[in-house]
C-alpha cells in the first residue's frame, strides 16, 4: 500500500501534540525552569584566579597512588605513552619551554600547555576518570594536579597544592598565547621563543 504525503501531513500533525501529553504524563516535570539553587549546583567551573577552589590539598606522593589506580590504564606510566593523552612532555625539575605548533597535539594536551594552573584541576574535578566524571573528592584532585605538575617539572615533589598554592603555580607557557586585543608594537618575546 502505498501512502501520499498529503495523507500523512495532517496525521502525524494530529498526532504530535498526543505524543506531548503522553511525554508529560511519563516524564513529569521536564521543561520547567531550574530554580536558583539547581543552577548554581552546576556552576562549578574555576576560574583563573582559582577563587571558586574547594578547600583541600595534596602532594605529588599521594597523587602518584591515585594515578596508579585511576588514570594508568588510558595515560600510560607517569603520563606518558598512553593509549590516550599524553600527559607529560618535561620532566623534573625541566618544564618544558618550548614553541607550540598545530601539528603537535600531542605536546599541546598535557598541562604544560595550559596557561593557567587551575585548568588542570577543573578538567580532572568535572571529567575524570572517564568511567565515572566527578567522582573524586578534592584531595585525590590535588593529588593528581600536584603529581602531574611535578613529572612536568612545574613543581617540587614536595610542594603541597591547595586551594592557595595552585593558582599561585607559575606556567611554563604562561604568556604564549595571543592576546585577545593585539598589542602594537608587539611585546618583546622570551629568550625561549
Amino acid at each position: 500500500m502505498r501512502y501520499s504525503f498529503r495523507v500523512l501531513l495532517p496525521v502525524l500533525v494530529l498526532a504530535a501534540p498526543v505524543a506531548a501529553l503522553a511525554a508529560e504524563r511519563a516524564f513529569p516535570g521536564v521543561g520547567t525552569p531550574m530554580t536558583e539553587a539547581e543552577v548554581k549546583a552546576y556552576d562549578r567551573i574555576i576560574g583563573p584566579e582559582g577563587k571558586e577552589l574547594p578547600v583541600g590539598r595534596g602532594i605529588a606522593k599521594e597523587g602518584e597512588a591515585i594515578y596508579i589506580k585511576r588514570c594508568e590504564v588510558c595515560h600510560g606510566v607517569n603520563g606518558e605513552n598512553g593509549i590516550v593523552r599524553r600527559l607529560v612532555i618535561g620532566k623534573p625539575g625541566q618544564p618544558f619551554r618550548g614553541n607550540y605548533y598545530e601539528g603537535e597535539q600531542d605536546r599541546m594536551n598535557g598541562p604544560s600547555y595550559y596557561p593557567y594552573p587551575t585548568i588542570a584541576w577543573d578538567y580532572i574535578n568535572r571529567a575524570m576518570p572517564v568511567p565515572a566524571p566527578g567522582s573524586l573528592t578534592p584531595n585525590e584532585v590535588y593529588a593528581l594536579v600536584a603529581f602531574l605538575y611535578y613529572r612536568n617539572g612545574i613543581i617540587k615533589e614536595t610542594d603541597v597544592m591547595d586551594e592557595k598554592t595552585l593558582p599561585k603555580v607559575e606556567m611554563p607557557n604562561r604568556n604564549g598565547f595571543v592576546p585577545a586585543k593585539p598589542v602594537y608594537p608587539p611585546e618583546k618575546k622570551p629568550s625561549w621563543f
